[in-house]
């Protein structure tokens, strides 16, 4: 049982305590799952948490982490303690400044959430990639094993630093440990302030730059002196170990935890032992009291201080008995004799084992790989591991964890081993994302680990979705300290809060014998048991589960809650599970509510949840079951039987959570991946769906143009096909010339549509006999799903597609009877950015090249295990590819520059094929303008008979040009991206790409904050609008990036918005992708990181433009009159007023009233003078006068000063 105070925390908030007292600078800039690093002290010190001296420290976020680092650098070498926070390409975006940290021989910490490095495929989850990438650069790196090892560590670090003048990487596993939830001794300022030497710190700072006693560093070094003078350092590391040992020593005698550089726990006399580092440690450590408790004689050695490697002290450290070590890397280096940890183990025992331990023969080390990406490394695993030790001839270099059926490295393992006590609660909820249960789950191991005796821990998976994804909640509670960090694969509570998960996910198989299950449900205990698929009834009666339900979305939309149905699930786990009495958990759960939305909302958002809570055990009830299967439904397969293979055999198990189960040869060796594959995945998880009502539609294509899912569709066809329609299929006659006598229809995608309402939303259809009853309208999905899939089934695969050169696109309506070749993304529902996204495609995506910022963008558009861009029925659509955040513009450019020349090639050899072409098919294919939806379709017959007659042609030149024919068909070169690529990290590649004169068009997806990485602010962040790091609320303006480049003269600039003029973006979308040089579209997109509701979300837009925020304008360099055109109405609408409808503005207007009005009447001025500069540039003639009056715009007018 516990003594002492303990505090619930996760790993990065254990950290960042100890940074913001440790530090007076921080120069942060976001990534995950880093980021709330850096928020919590940028957080703290808007509220004057002030830092070990007695001062709140300085938190800045800069552009880029290049340019944190140089920052944090500067800030160094003038003298202040100084860090900052990051993870994977973040770190390595740093490693310039870091070579010249650790050269310059600075005291200073990096705390690090150790992330996988994109190769194949990104990947926001944990492994060491990043942190061995960096391992030459002179810094020291000190590994944490646990959130409470985060904490310490960190404290060490900053002791050790300042005292060797080596600089730290404290690092830990990303998620893992970052994110895990787990009760913690926290150290007191007190305890902080004895490990920090006074003197050493004074040291410091006498060595910063002064010009009272000026130095000069950084010079330029000839061959003559530079080897020498890098050899100068050695000492100092030298001597590292030993004073990081003596720092962990004085830590003991300070806080009483003691550390060493390498800490073994085991047998003794072990013979087989395990190296690793960070979150395995705590793995492998269960595994070994297992296994001892059995007569093995095991053992694990913990790895502390990576570098520098103190070979004798890892060989001092280890059982002299020792005979095979396992050292486990978490990375992977192709081509390497074997991984790093690897290689310094044998070094270490090469160089010192005959000294140490003569009488001994050095023992095998063998090498595994585990865990990457976050893979799950469990003690079974670690058993397997050491039951490969144990043979006579274990393999040399091996993997665990997956099955590797290429190369065969994989190590078998039993998945039944577990090191689980039977007193130990593991309990799994499986949850949709903004339903509110990753919230109770940590509030719940919050309320245990800190108000009673036992112990708790927490972790959350999500999948690859955004808002309205699945979370799975892992939750323990032990009466002992909990070492490992895994997820539970053997639960005696399991809670599924979506009735519709039990159509397709197993979420009772990790439930073992006689758990509770607890299902929220429409459906009360009478009737249940009949709606619940048979495989479902089998496992409950076979496992004799103590099955209950409550309809917690009845209760939550009773009390005006919405679908936030936590608190009331929450009082349900605690009355089944007995954790707590169930009156002292409920207050806790009260004062919880009050403490979370006390600030936010005032007293309504708290009476509401203190209703939910007081009502949540009224629907709660038991069922009691047959015992045998009575169901006549079954689980639905994870794709339907049509899928093609790869997404049967591949992208299924993905889509069914069995991912981990995939064998290395089916998954693709570079990366590449089909298209279309989100059209299989039906998910299901809207509670109510649009219905439409042909006899009040006006046909006018809102609702399909706004939907940010593809999910409603319009299509126009002959009569005729109705004859093969299903019962209640729906049809109208269309209204329009272009296709008199034919039938119109608007169809929903039951099981792809989020229910956001944004369709019903912006329907301007309302009956005018039947109160608030439009030409769409959002019912409950249950009453209409069956009717709904047939009547998709039948409109997706029955009605073909109109003719696109038939259709007058540049009109709302025609536009949306186009084929959207981006559909059923994974964006939160009612998402601001992918109406755009759609559209584009709708218009040109049949030969588009898409080059992706990392963002939300490229999560919702390219994230396994399903992908949204999607082919027509020639086979034709997007080709997408990301490559990192920063440099999206520049990546897009690539292509540009490589099609142009591709296109050049091509002519060069359609010339000297000419004479066996034919001279009129060569003409036609060089000099087709490709303007028109006539002309490109003309050019791709001609590509089709070119490649006919080169097919016969026997010459280098003619399969050369065979092979390179498809580049004469004009390509749509376009980069997407959020406001933080453009206005921040990629604005540099960004600008350098506008000024380059190319055909490229750049699409900002501007949410004004970076909604992908949880919410920080940009320099696109209006201001007064309250973000992560500008806690206080933004004091700059917004940085007018359309103006920037207009100041070019031969850039196509338009800024849009949907909600507020569909037929101006639509419009002027076509026109910037007309235009033959560079274009950039400035996207109004809002977020759920605004603070609202999404179904508010086009409304908003509205009141952006109305009132000034957003004004609509286009730049047009052919347009040689007026070539900058206005296209909003003057504001009249006050900003406050828009503002205060956002909690990024209202929450500002609650706690600092004051200073809210101040910058909201700045805004207002801004509002003002930016209107007053776009009405005069409006008014004058020619690109001259217009470019003179931008260049004549202060730097302040322009870039938000």
């Amino acid at each position: 049982m516990k003594s002492g105070r303990f505090v619930t925390l996760e790993g990065n908030e254990a950290t960042a305590h100890v940074a913001h007292l440790c530090n007076e600078v921080m120069a942060i800039y976001p990534i995950t799952p880093s980021s709330t690093l850096g928020e919590l002290p940028d957080e703290w010190a808007s509220k004057g948490k002030k830092n070990l001296f007695g001062v709140v420290p300085t938190v800045v976020e800069m552009q880029s982490e290049a340019g944190a680092a140089a920052a944090v650098h500067g800030s160094l070498q003038a003298g202040a303690l100084s860090a900052t926070f990051t993870a994977s390409q973040g770190l390595l975006l740093m490693i310039p400044n870091m070579f010249k940290i650790a050269g310059e021989l600075t005291p200073a910490v990096f705390h690090v959430t150790a992330r996988t490095v994109a190769t194949h495929a990104l990947s926001i989850f944990g492994d060491h990639s990043d942190v061995m990438a960096v391992r030459s650069t002179g810094w020291a790196m000190l590994a944490a094993g646990s959130v409470q090892e985060a904490h310490d560590l960190a404290l060490i670090a900053y002791a050790a630093t300042l005292e060797s003048r080596v600089p730290f990487i404290h690092f830990y596993d990303g998620f893992r440990i970052s994110h895990e939830v787990n009760c913690i001794e926290p150290l007191t300022e007190d305890q902080v302030r004895a490990m920090l030497d006074p003197e050493a710190i004074r040291a410091h700072r006498l060595r910063a730059m002064n010009p009272e006693r000026p130095v000069l560093r950084g010079t330029a070094q000839n061959p003559d002196v530079f080897f020498q003078a890098r050899e100068a350092c050695n000492p100092f590391y030298l001597r590292c170990p030993e004073i990081v040992q003596r720092v962990m020593d004085r830590f003991a005698q300070v806080v009483g935890r003691q550390y060493h550089l390498f800490d073994y726990v085991g047998a003794p006399d072990a013979d087989r032992v395990i190296v690793i580092m960070s979150s395995g440690c705590g793995v492998v450590e269960e595994t070994v009291e297992k296994l001892l408790a059995s007569g093995e004689r095991v053992g694990v050695v913990k790895v502390r201080l990576f570098r520098p490697f103190d070979g004798r002290a890892f060989v001092r450290a280890l059982p002299k008995t020792v005979r095979v070590i396992a050292a486990m890397d978490r990375t992977k280096e192709p081509g390497a004799i074997g991984e790093p940890l690897y290689l310094d183990v044998t070094a270490a025992l090469a160089e010192y084992w005959p000294e140490e331990v003569p009488d001994r023969p050095i023992p095998m080390v063998i090498g595994g790989r585990y865990g990457l990406s976050s893979k799950e490394f469990t003690p079974a695993m670690a058993a397997g591991i050491f039951a490969e030790m144990a043979k006579p001839r274990p393999k040399r270099h091996f993997t665990i964890g997956i099955n590797d059926d290429v190369t065969h490295l994989s190590l078998p393992y039993d998945p039944s081993f577990s090191t689980e006590a039977p007193d130990v609660t593991r309990a799994v909820f499986f949850g949709l994302g903004a339903d509110g249960t990753v919230g109770s789950v940590r509030n719940t191991c919050k309320i245990i680990g800190e108000n009673t005796p036992l112990y708790a821990q927490a972790y959350f998976v999500y999948d690859s979705r955004k808002a309205g994804s699945l979370t799975t909640s892992h939750l323990r509670i032990s009466p002992r300290p909990i070492k490992g960090s895994y997820l539970i694969s053997r639960a005696n509570f399991v809670a599924c809060h979506q009735f519709v998960f039990l159509e397709r996910l197993d979420v009772l198989s990790m439930a073992e014998p006689g758990a509770i299950f607890l299902l929220n449900s429409p459906f009360g205990p009478e009737e249940v048991w009949d709606q619940l698929p048979a495989e479902v009834q089998e496992e409950i009666i076979r496992k004799k589960l103590r099955f209950w339900v409550v309809d917690a979305y009845r209760i939550a939309r009773e009390v005006q809650l919405g679908v936030r149905i936590n608190t009331i699930m929450q009082v349900c786990f605690f009355k089944l599970s007995g954790v707590l009495p169930l009156e002292e958990a409920i207050k806790h759960i009260k004062d919880a509510i009050v403490a979370t939305y006390g600030k936010k909302g005032g007293g309504t958002i708290v009476e509401r949840n203190f209703a939910a809570v007081d009502r949540a055990l009224e629907g709660l009830a038991e069922v009691h079951y047959p015992d045998r299967v009575t169901s006549k439904k079954h689980r639905l397969p994870p794709v339907p039987d049509d899928a093609p293979e790869f997404v049967k055999k591949v992208l299924g198990p993905m889509i069914a959570n069995r991912g981990d189960e995939l064998p290395v040869s089916a998954l693709p060796c570079d990366g590449t991946f089909p298209t279309g594959t989100t059209r299989y995945e039906k998910r299901s998880i809207a509670l109510e769906i649009p219905i439409w009502d042909p006899a009040i539609c006006t046909q006018c294509g809102f609702c399909a143009l706004v939907c940010p899912h593809g999910c409603i569709r319009m299509k126009v066809y002959p009569p005729a096909i109705l004859d093969r329609a299903p019962a209640g299929f729906k049809s109208a006659d269309y209204r329009g010339k272009e296709f008199a006598g034919w039938k119109f229809t608007v169809q929903v995608a039951p099981d792809d549509c989020t229910g956001c309402g944004l369709c019903v939303q912006t329907c301007p259809a309302r009956d005018k006999q039947v109160t608030k009853h439009k030409a769409i309208d959002m019912l409950p999905k249950l009453e209409h799903l069956e009717r709904e899939r047939a009547c998709w089934d039948f409109f997706f695969k029955e009605i073909p597609d109109v003719d696109r050169e038939q259709v007058k696109i540049d009109t709302i309506k025609g536009s949306q009877l186009l084929l959207p070749l981006f559909e059923f993304n994974g964006a939160c529902a009612g998402c601001g950015e992918t109406p755009y996204v759609k559209l584009v495609t709708q218009l040109f995506g049949d030969r588009m090249m898409i080059a992706n910022a990392t963002g939300c963008s490229s999560i919702y558009g390219g994230n396994l295990p399903c992908t949204p861009y999607c082919t027509n029925p020639e086979g034709r659509g997007p080709t997408w590819n990301n490559s990192l955040f920063e440099d999206a513009a520049e990546f897009g450019f690539g292509f540009r520059l490589a099609v142009d020349q591709m296109v050049s090639y091509c002519h060069e050899l359609l010339h000297r094929l000419s004479s066996q072409l034919g001279d009129n098919l060569v003409s036609a294919l060089i000099n087709n303008p490709q303007e028109t939806e006539e002309q490109i379709r003309k050019q791709r017959e001609y590509v089709a008979q070119l490649k006919r007659k080169l097919a016969e042609i026997d010459s280098e030149d003619a399969r050369n040009l065979l092979a390179s024919a498809d580049y004469l068909i004009r390509r749509s070169i376009w980069s997407f991206g959020g406001d933080g690529w453009a206005y921040d990290i990629g604005f540099g590649g960004l600008d350098h790409v506008l000024a380059s004169g190319r055909d490229i068009n750049l699409l900002v997806l501007d949410t004004e904050v970076y909604s992908n990485t949880g919410g920080q602010s940009s320099k696109s962040t209006p201001r007064g609008a309250v973000a992560k790091f500008a806690a206080s609320g933004k004091s700059a303006r917004k940085k007018d990036l359309g103006l920037m480049a207009i100041s070019y003269g031969n850039v196509f600039v338009g800024q849009i918005s949907l909600g507020a003029n569909p037929l101006h973006a639509l419009r002027t979308i076509i026109a910037a992708e007309s235009y033959r040089g560079p274009s950039l579209i400035i996207a109004l997109s809002h977020c759920i990181g605004w603070g609202i509701d999404m179904v508010n979300g086009l409304e908003l837009q509205k009141e952006a433009v109305a009132c000034g925020a957003w004004p609509l304008y286009h730049y047009d360099p052919r347009d040689k009159e007026h070539p900058f055109h206005l296209d909003s109405k003057p504001p009249s609408l006050p900003f406050k007023d828009f503002a205060l409808k956002q909690a990024r503005f209202a929450m500002l207007a609650r706690a600092k009233p004051e200073r809210a009005e101040q910058l909201f009447q700045q805004a207002q001025q801004d509002i003002w003078d930016r209107w007053r500069l776009y009405e005069a540039l409006a008014q004058l003639k020619g690109n001259g006068q217009l470019l003179e009056a931008i260049q004549a715009v202060s730097g302040a007018e322009v870039s938000g000063s």
